[in-house]
């Protein structure tokens, strides 16, 4: 239906490997750059909300329950999309997927702005095109996570992950100042400017990198990057392959039957309870438990975005040492976070509720990156988009849910452990935390079980061609 989202794949290029590597780099920082850019200016036209919501009060007289109403409609559709957009993506060009995909969330985000008017709404238009936004945005991070997984080599894909998991970072921080300056120096001040502006440079960025890069080596002629980069190629993938299996077939038996997705799926819904936790409540018990002004509340929001920018990094770099042992690493980040959450909860000065935030910004982020980069690990490249987006799916729809308000249920009074207030909502965190190092030990597991058959696999090849 659209050509421009079709796979390229050029016959090898009658070159040496060498030589062909030398070519590798720039159509591939093109692509990376493209869902790097990409990805960062989705954040421009979805955190613009929630810094446009006091206005939108002000303005329109929203009630707490319409904005909210406004929020639920985008989680909804960006958990479902995760998985049905990201399952038609598979097989595509994933690096079209993204900025297609933004300049269709862009338009969706200017329809939002129009349902505003001067100075009378549309609650229902409100909620239909934020959603249709959610929607067009779900297979960002599916296809960014193919696209790079297709051009890097295993023992530095942790690396090149983890720092395009800051894009998010990056993006959810510039959002504040992008919104602030359509609205004060292009619209007068009006709350309308906070989503207009946004969506121009949204789409502009989309039809930028529409011109730009490409979704594997393959489409220049390359060859596959194990040949490039002197790798086997996965055993999921020589499966797929030989037995010519269709995209149904590799969904059935590589995700639904996968015991390794669902449970990486399963820990993804605690570790959302635990990072979206932190998210959303951390200005509210600053301000409200530990008397602490709102600005400093606001600081130590802005410091877990900092943390994070530096630990992704970090986190993926660490697994990559590891030799691919993701599991492994993101349990270690979480042990850590389970003491960082009991520094957090008894700060008793600014000084340490600051410092506690950049902490878990700084550890919360990077089983966020390694779950993701785990499971790709486990399906072949056909499948990578889908993998990605059906944890993003139980996440969200999931744990996201019950971290915004199941925890404010807890923080108000409802029971849980036979604790209730904070003290209640902290032991849901840690019971979270621990849950989620319970069920990704059994995924350590199986990784340690895939690297020493692939390098049982590399021995065997090499005494092979030895005794020719």
């Amino acid at each position: 239906m659209f050509k421009l989202l079709d796979q390229v794949r050029k016959p090898t290029l009658n070159l040496s490997v060498e030589e062909r590597r030398k070519m590798w780099f720039k159509p591939f920082m093109q692509s990376y750059l493209v869902v790097f850019i990409g990805y960062m200016a989705m954040y421009l036209v979805r955190k613009n909300f929630n810094i446009a919501q006091n206005d939108m009060i002000t303005t329109y007289g929203l009630s707490m329950t319409d904005l909210g109403l406004i929020g639920l409609g985008f989680s909804i559709t960006y958990g479902i999309g995760k998985t049905a957009v990201s399952y038609y993506a598979d097989g595509k060009n994933t690096k079209q997927f993204l900025p297609f995909m933004l300049i269709l969330s862009g338009i969706a985000m200017i329809g939002f702005s129009m349902s505003m008017g001067g100075s009378s709404i549309s609650l229902f238009l409100m909620m239909a095109f934020y959603a249709l936004s959610g929607f067009f945005q779900s297979t960002g991070g599916p296809s960014s996570y193919s696209t790079i997984t297709k051009w890097t080599p295993r023992n530095k894909r942790g690396s090149y992950l983890g720092l395009w998991n800051m894009s998010h970072n990056v993006g959810g921080a510039a959002a504040a100042g992008v919104a602030l300056f359509g609205s004060n120096y292009l619209f007068g001040g009006h709350v309308i400017g906070m989503f207009i502006f946004p969506s121009m440079i949204a789409i502009v960025v989309g039809f930028i990198g529409l011109r730009y890069g490409n979704d594997s080596p393959e489409a220049y002629g390359l060859g596959k990057v194990e040949e490039l980069f002197d790798e086997e190629v996965s055993t999921e993938d020589i499966e797929a392959e030989e037995n010519k299996m269709t995209k149904r077939e590799i969904f059935v038996k590589y995700i639904l039957k996968n015991k390794v997705i669902w449970l990486l799926c399963f820990a993804n819904i605690f570790l959302y309870i635990v990072r979206i936790g932190i998210d959303q409540w951390s200005t509210v018990y600053a301000f409200q438990e530990l008397g602490l002004s709102k600005e400093t509340a606001i600081t130590g929001f802005t410091l877990f975005e900092v943390g994070a920018l530096v630990g992704t990094l970090m986190w993926g770099y660490l697994s990559d040492l590891a030799n691919g042992r993701r599991a492994i690493v993101a349990c270690v980040s979480l042990v850590l976070i389970i003491f960082a959450l009991e520094f957090y909860r008894t700060a008793t000065n600014e000084y340490m509720y600051l410092g506690s935030l950049f902490v878990l910004g700084f550890l919360v982020f990077g089983p966020q990156l390694l779950i993701g980069v785990a499971a790709v690990g486990f399906v072949p490249k056909k499948a990578i988009s889908v993998a990605d987006g059906v944890k993003g799916t139980f996440a969200y729809l999931i744990g996201d849910s019950f971290a915004k308000l199941g925890l404010g249920m807890i923080a108000d009074g409802t029971p849980i452990f036979g604790l209730t207030g904070w003290a209640g909502t902290f032991a849901a965190l840690d019971a979270s935390a621990a849950a989620c190092i319970a069920l990704l030990l059994f995924v350590a597991v199986a990784e340690e079980k895939k690297i020493r058959r692939e390098k049982r696999i590399h021995r065997e090849m090499l005494a092979a061609a030895e005794s020719v």
